[in-house]
């Protein structure tokens, strides 16, 4: 598959490249910064944090994974999925089981308690849809888009 061409340059003076206002990475940390904010509000009732929430989404989507396989789905490195994990367990959401067939292997399942936490989980993503101020169709758009820029920047990287 062929990346597609290389948008052309803005007009801009190299000077005014440079503003802040024109970085694209800025908007979306400054976005990304605000979307913590609502989401630590909206997760305060489950006892989760943002990076928890995102495991237990992967593991209420797909059941009983290998900690591998969480990792490759939230692009986390072990160092950080690990300490998350075990938190997860400490509050009696998941269960973590090494492979009998592969000791380097752990396996990650949902407790009862983690199962039931999907239902009280459920009001969250409209939640933040509302918090948006976006139409479903916008928001759409806008992970197109983000998700082509990231397939773009891991090819530039």
């Amino acid at each position: 598959m062929t990346p597609p061409p290389a948008a052309p340059a803005p007009d801009l003076p190299d000077a005014d490249m440079l503003r802040l206002d024109h970085q694209v990475c800025f908007s979306l940390q400054a976005a990304s910064r605000a979307f913590g904010g609502v989401y630590r509000e909206a997760l305060k009732e489950l006892g989760l944090t943002y990076p928890q929430y995102l495991a237990m989404m992967v593991l209420w989507e797909r059941g009983p994974l290998p900690v591998k396989a969480i990792g490759e789905r939230l692009h986390l490195d072990s160092g950080t999925l690990s300490p998350l994990l075990k938190r997860l367990e400490a509050a009696g959401l998941v269960r973590r089981e090494r492979s009998a067939e592969d000791e380097r292997s752990v396996t990650v399942h949902l407790t009862d308690a983690g199962v039931l936490l999907r239902e009280r989980a459920l009001p969250v993503p409209r939640s933040i849809l509302r918090a948006t101020g976006l139409s479903v169709q916008e928001v759409l758009a806008l992970q197109d888009t983000l998700g082509r820029l990231t397939a773009s920047l891991g090819r530039a990287g």
